[in-house]
């Protein structure tokens, strides 16, 4: 079924909704990689009750998943079935401030939420400067950097859940754990409560000049690039076993792992989906290969393969896919 045959089935342009929704919308145009197929339906919601609407009359059967800014996801080239829910920041992007609490929507740029503490002299959120995403994809994934993360300053959520019901929850009912929560994937969180600590602008604006340099020397900000690919596993930093495994500046078509930072995959301009996904997994055989330890993807993969594309984990050095000899490496 078509998105614009999804939308005449269940009658959704005649519920009243006041956001923006897309029939067969491509997603290349909102990930950092710039890639990926097109979406069934892409819906962008006025409001918390808007999205509360569409989602108490979309069918149960009918797959939702919320994406923020598009900068730790990968979409595959064959599209994703069901509805993508986007905030805007229309609608979702306000931050207001109360003593040493923000409230902040889920739409707001992770760099927005550190500048706006630093305004009202709030310490404790100067990681988030170095983090290229949204509050609603920090929420999702305990983002974190520089050895904080989100579970440490967030103390309540605002979520809509899959049968439109809007909700208020603490942030310990989460189940946070490095890079993860244990929210339903369908939950879309609309804003958070935050709380610092009060501290001179002047300490907070050095601490985060401290991770913007640190960014700019040693990540490849200004390349099409979804941040971290690969978690880092207990004990270890992943760029190091992707760089003893020999994979620093490995490219297979248009995807590389960066020179600069190795655990940064790169669309160097003409890449694929499928390229990007295929350099991943050839680098987690790699490592598997030379350390014994398997690495986990931080990068989000959704959606269907081209037509006559498969990739199983563990190409490369495992699945002969790709050798050493014909993946470049530049």
């Amino acid at each position: 079924m078509s998105g614009a045959d999804l939308i005449a089935a269940h009658g959704l342009d005649r519920i009243g909704l006041k956001g923006r929704l897309s029939a067969d919308q491509p997603l290349s145009s909102v990930t950092w990689f710039r890639v990926g197929g097109p979406a069934e339906l892409l819906f962008q919601p006025a409001d918390v009750e808007d999205l509360a609407l569409f989602l108490r009359h979309l069918p149960e059967g009918v797959p939702v998943l919320p994406i923020g800014l598009g900068s730790n996801l990968l979409v595959r080239d064959g599209g994703l079935d069901g509805v993508i829910v986007r905030l805007s920041a229309r609608g979702f992007g306000a931050i207001s401030v109360e003593g040493e609490t923000m409230r902040v929507g889920a739409a707001v740029p992770d760099k927005r939420l550190a500048e706006a503490a630093a305004e009202a002299g709030l310490g404790g959120f100067a990681f988030y400067a170095g983090i290229p995403g949204g509050i609603g994809g920090a929420l999702r994934m305990n983002a974190g950097a520089h050895g904080s993360e989100t579970v440490e300053v967030v103390r309540e959520l605002q979520a809509v859940t899959r049968k439109g019901e809007i909700l208020r929850m603490p942030a310990s009912d989460m189940g946070y754990s490095y890079r993860h929560s244990a929210a339903p994937h369908d939950m879309i969180f609309t804003e958070a409560v935050f709380a610092g600590e009060p501290r001179e602008r002047e300490r907070i604006r050095a601490e985060m000049d401290a991770v913007n340099e640190h960014r700019e020397k040693a990540q490849p900000i200004r390349e099409k690039t979804g941040g971290s690919t690969f978690k880092n596993p207990p004990g270890h930093s992943a760029w190091k076993l992707i760089d003893e495994a020999g994979c620093r500046g490995l490219q297979i078509g248009g995807a590389r792992m960066s020179d600069m930072h190795c655990n940064f995959m790169i669309n160097t301009g003409e890449a694929s989906a499928e390229d990007l996904e295929r350099l991943g997994e050839t680098v987690r055989a790699r490592v598997l290969d030379t350390s014994g330890i398997s690495l986990e993807w931080e990068i989000k993969r959704l959606g269907r393969f081209a037509t006559g594309v498969g990739i199983e984990p563990f190409l490369g050095a495992v699945g002969g896919a790709v050798s050493k000899e014909s993946a470049s490496h530049g």
